[in-house]
């Protein structure tokens, strides 16, 4: 992973300019057109003890269990009003900070598919997610400290996927917590 971070350009932040979440596309997509939106993948990948609503072949996840990994408490989804945010689907790489280190170049098919990547996507806390808004690895860590080397390193693998660059600090910061922290065989591969 460090050999992949090495090759990912080191650039200032862009403007935030022009900057709008429809840029990424409209609502969740079904990249690997298997009938389900990406949301609803990432629910079934990452939750347990399923429930599907009937007649959406298997596609609507009504509920789960989620090991959340940002903070290792467990959550019980239950999808509706008022309960469904407990768990959300967060972008490793958030979609401003992509737009602020290259994903302004992107064409809109590439941010399209950037937006429901799976590599890109995990569930987690609802209030995690909030507190970590669009931060990068500089300004923003889960606070599950086991979790950071494969936190950062789905990021470095999702910057290195679409050509995104990073900012000195969060290069650093990631370089960082890969070479101290994370013994080689734990790091997945991008």
């Amino acid at each position: 992973m460090l050999t992949q971070l090495q090759t990912i350009k080191v650039k200032g932040r862009a403007p935030k300019t022009g900057y709008e979440r429809a840029l990424f596309g409209k609502g969740w997509k079904d990249p690997d057109r298997n009938g389900c939106d990406a949301r609803n993948d990432i629910l079934r990948r990452d939750l347990t003890n399923l429930s599907t609503r009937p007649g959406t072949q298997g596609c609507m996840i009504t509920s789960g269990v989620l090991d959340d990994p940002f903070t290792g408490v467990r959550i019980d989804f239950v999808r509706g009003q008022g309960t469904s945010m407990a768990v959300q689907i967060d972008h490793l790489v958030p979609l401003s900070d992509a737009w602020q280190k290259g994903a302004q170049q992107l064409s809109e098919d590439q941010r399209l598919e950037f937006a429901n990547d799976p590599l890109n996507l995990l569930a987690v806390d609802g209030p995690s997610n909030a507190s970590k808004g669009d931060s990068d690895a500089a300004t923003w860590l889960p606070p599950r400290k086991s979790f950071r080397c494969v936190y950062v390193a789905r990021q470095t693998a999702v910057k290195a996927k679409y050509g995104l660059w990073m900012t000195r600090a969060e290069h650093d910061a990631i370089g960082n917590i890969l070479s101290s922290q994370c013994p080689e065989q734990q790091v997945p591969a991008g």
